[in-house]
């Protein structure tokens, strides 16, 4: 052990500490960093009940009998919501990060922009479902 990792006393010193989200106070453009994520995650999830819908087609009426019965359940229409929000939600996160990429929105408006992806996913999302309801096309 190096002289320089002990304290005055022979003691170890405490290490400093990597930062890290206990450290750092939330701000609107690090939890959207976070959601980009969850929604890549989320996405995954969604894909795969897309699948399963297309291989019940692709089995027959029957198979695809069930997967409407499934479906049509109000609990995985809540998840259909939340799928279709985090597609919607992470497509405008990566408009927000071309728009970085394009070297824009580094200023003032960074916080706007992430803003502005939430309120957009969230509208998006709920006028898709709304025009969803209206033709009855699920």
């Amino acid at each position: 052990m190096a002289s320089a990792d002990l304290d005055a006393n022979g003691g170890r010193r405490p290490r400093p500490l990597s930062p890290h989200l206990g450290i750092y106070r939330p701000i609107v453009t690090m939890v959207m960093s976070i959601m980009h994520r969850v929604t890549g995650m989320m996405n995954i999830g969604g894909l795969l009940l897309v699948v399963a819908y297309l291989l019940a087609l692709a089995a027959g009426p029957e198979s695809f009998a069930t997967a409407q019965a499934f479906f049509g359940h109000w609990l995985v229409r809540v998840v259909l919501v939340a799928f279709t929000w985090s597609l919607i939600h992470h497509a405008l996160g990566g408009v927000r990060h071309a728009i970085w990429d394009l070297g824009h929105g580094f200023g003032k408006e960074r916080e706007n922009l992430a803003w502005m992806t939430l309120a957009g996913s969230i509208l998006i999302t709920v006028a898709l479902w709304a025009l969803i309801v209206v033709l009855e096309v699920i």
